[in-house]
């Protein structure tokens, strides 16, 4: 403490010119510096150089130089004053002295030389001639607690001459001979908290370097994390939404102006892709139904379709694509269907829900993937470039984030989760139905529509039961002839089967090709009489 107050005193005391001063060197081509670290942390430097007549000396300082773990510490150099002749200057992160005969003092001020509690600065090097002898002072607020000086080549470990701290607390250094393009490097540590440090510390430039992590890449990193736990919770509550298992509202079949009503204007087909997520051959055979009994199709024979009017506006594209692919002559039996292998046309099917605002479109997948491509390409780029690396790495990984959130949303919307708890009310409805509670004139068109919503819905058992029974069951008039709701029932489950067994057929042709082999005979997907 004694020694403490005796530096402070010193320092406060001696006069402005004796600190800033450094001493004159008394040895041709030598140097006296003086280096003192303020309270803000920067560090004072006072160079006299003595240049022998005849020669020049010039000194270049690199003040970006490598650091551990794929850095560059960054030093500052700033206010630089020359008083003899030559020249001192600052550009392209390096600092220039050139010096012409005479004794030379270089003054400035260096930023970024603290680093936690160690002061480290080159008192010299890069001089392009010989220096026959080098002495430095070193003042701190505070005394030192160690020292340390390396000279000689770059990346060698040899010590300076001396090194050490004097009885007045000023530490000291002193090399002879440093030859040309060798440095002198001095390490001085001070007691906790005597300056702010302020070591600058940057990525290196390299490829390793480009991917180090610095602060503008943490708060990128920071708020990607944010970006994923709202995309997590908004995950969370529209599956909560869409598997909401509340009690379906009960469905009223009829309207008030007395004519068959689905929910929402929701057609057979809809059903198997409104609540199960796909579509398959329930959902074209109640399509099939559907036109029939729309007057699209007749029916007769017992089992041949025949068009009975051209399809017409009220047809959605989805329809006309069933219509024509099941019919694209005047007619057709449903054991020539099964041959035909016709499959439900998804991509209109999926389309008209989308236009009806019940399915989404997964843009937010289609946006994602090329989010990916456009992070590899940044990565690339920064990586070549500017650095910050990392923030093409988060831009893809956003991408993959969109992907991921966009398989796991509900491919429901809002409205379409809605109407497909209305068409399981609906299917509650077709259950459970009683025959009578409908006005005789109501009965026939009643069961006929119903009856593809019944097909697709798997309730046509107890729907056709429940019209069956009636003394005076309902005609049916979309079919040649005077059959019963039992035999439209009959048809119904008939041409369900002819489309489930030509399903059946294609997949199992699908396995024998892919495999080599034949499938058995007598199986589904080979000839059948009609």
């Amino acid at each position: 403490m004694l020694a403490e107050a005796v530096l402070a005193l010193f320092l406060t005391s001696a006069p402005v010119a004796a600190q800033d001063q450094p001493p004159l060197p008394t040895v041709p081509q030598s140097a006296e510096i003086q280096l003192k670290v303020e309270r803000d942390g920067s560090l004072s430097v006072a160079e006299a150089i003595s240049v022998p007549d005849g020669v020049t000396m010039d000194r270049r300082v690199p003040l970006r130089v490598a650091a551990p773990h794929d850095r560059d510490r960054f030093y500052g150099v700033r206010d630089v004053v020359l008083e003899g002749s030559g020249t001192a200057q600052v550009d392209d992160d390096t600092f220039t002295v050139h010096l012409t005969s005479g004794t030379s003092t270089v003054r400035y001020t260096v930023d970024g030389a603290v680093d936690g509690d160690r002061v480290t600065w080159e008192l010299a090097g890069g001089w392009s001639a010989d220096l026959k002898f080098i002495r430095a002072s070193f003042a701190a607020p505070r005394i030192p607690t160690a020292v340390d000086c390396l000279a000689g080549p770059p990346g060698s470990d040899f010590q300076c001459g001396a090194a050490q701290i004097d009885h007045a607390g000023l530490t000291r250094f002193s090399q002879q001979n440093l030859a040309a393009g060798q440095r002198m490097t001095t390490t001085v540590e001070l007691p906790a908290g005597t300056v702010p440090a302020n070591a600058e510390l940057v990525p290196a430039k390299t490829i390793a370097g480009a991917f180090v992590l610095t602060a503008p890449v943490g708060w990128a990193w920071a708020g990607f994390g944010a970006l994923l736990l709202a995309a997590a919770a908004f995950v969370w509550f529209a599956r909560r939404r869409d598997a909401g298992d509340g009690e379906p509202p009960k469905a009223a079949l009829v309207s008030a102006s007395g004519e068959f009503a689905s929910p929402s204007g929701v057609l057979p087909g809809h059903a198997g892709l409104l609540l199960h997520g796909r579509a398959g051959p329930a959902d074209l055979a109640a399509t099939v139904l559907d036109l029939a009994v729309r007057n699209y199709l007749w029916v007769s024979d017992g089992s041949r379709l025949t068009r009975r009017n051209p399809v017409d506006e009220h047809l959605t594209s989805f329809e006309r694509a069933v219509f024509e692919a099941v019919l694209p002559e005047e007619s057709v039996t449903l054991a020539e269907l099964r041959q035909r292998h016709v499959e439900i046309p998804h991509a209109e099917l999926r389309a008209d829900l989308v236009g009806r605002g019940w399915l989404t479109t997964r843009r937010l997948g289609r946006a994602g993937t090329r989010v990916v491509f456009y992070g590899v390409f940044l990565t690339i780029l920064l990586a070549l470039t500017a650095g910050y690396a990392q923030l093409g790495v988060i831009l893809v990984l956003a991408g993959v984030a969109a992907v991921a959130v966009s398989a796991a949303l509900p491919a429901r919307r809002r409205a379409g989760a809605d109407v497909a708890c209305r068409l399981r009310g609906v299917a509650g409805e077709l259950a459970s139905v009683r025959a009578k509670d409908y006005d005789k004139p109501q009965r026939e068109l009643v069961f006929s529509r119903g009856l593809p919503y019944a097909s697709a819905l798997g309730e046509t058992g107890p729907w056709v039961a429940a019209f069956a029974g009636l003394d005076h069951p309902p005609k049916v008039y979309w079919h040649d002839g005077d059959i019963t709701p039992d035999q439209a029932g009959s048809f119904a489950t008939a041409l369900a089967g002819t489309f489930a067994g030509a399903h059946r057929g294609r997949l199992l042709a699908t396995v024998a090709a892919d495999t080599g082999s034949h499938p058995p005979a007598g199986k589904p997907g080979g000839p059948e009489p009609s």
